[in-house]
């Protein structure tokens, strides 16, 4: 007679599925259409940085930045405003251009602390899938998306660390990144 797994087990099984499934799904989304890329806002000038070219390239998305760690992570360019979730293997499984807040974080290697599904951003917005990897100057720094999937109003001198995605990537990000998940940060 075979034995019976554990509950436990089922469910293991069950959510790697879903999210192997969630991951599958966003990867394949991404070769779609996609929104324009976001505009630049207003940023102060101690961390300005130049605008990047929202011309796509012909040869596809751009590649992974360098020395930008190894294993599964996430992979954020402040210059670029880019984001890579990039597999076990090492492969980016898929990339999006993001609004960044007004407080950059410093490039670097960190790990996802906090997760929260649902609050009201340093800008006023609801936003949903609000991922936390650091903080500067007191300054919480994550990913989120608003509700609505609207880039951030202009920030009007305020200092926020939230750096906005598109509705479908922050849901791609949110399924991605666990706690302890790496954030790679590059210029």
């Amino acid at each position: 007679m075979a034995a019976l797994l554990p509950s436990w087990a089922w469910v293991s099984g069950l959510t790697v599925a879903a999210t192997a499934a969630v991951v599958a799904l966003a990867v394949q989304a991404d070769h779609g259409q996609r929104p324009a890329a976001p505009a630049a806002h207003a940023r102060p000038a101690a961390s300005a940085s130049p605008t990047p070219s929202t011309a796509p390239t012909p040869s596809g998305p751009p590649a992974l930045p360098e020395a930008s760690g190894v294993g599964r992570r996430i992979v954020y360019s402040v210059g670029a405003h880019r984001v890579w979730l990039v597999d076990a293997t090492g492969a980016p499984a898929k990339t999006f251009t993001v609004w960044p807040g007004t407080v950059d974080p410093k490039p670097g290697r960190y790990s996802i602390t906090a997760r929260t599904a649902a609050t009201v951003g340093s800008d006023g917005v609801r936003v949903e899938h609000i991922v936390y990897f650091t903080a500067v100057s007191g300054v919480n720094i994550g990913f989120s998306n608003a509700l609505d999937g609207s880039s951030p109003p202009p920030a009007n001198g305020a200092q926020t660390g939230g750096i906005r995605l598109h509705k479908e990537d922050g849901a791609a990000l949110w399924s991605f990144g666990d706690y302890g998940t790496k954030v790679s940060v590059v210029e």
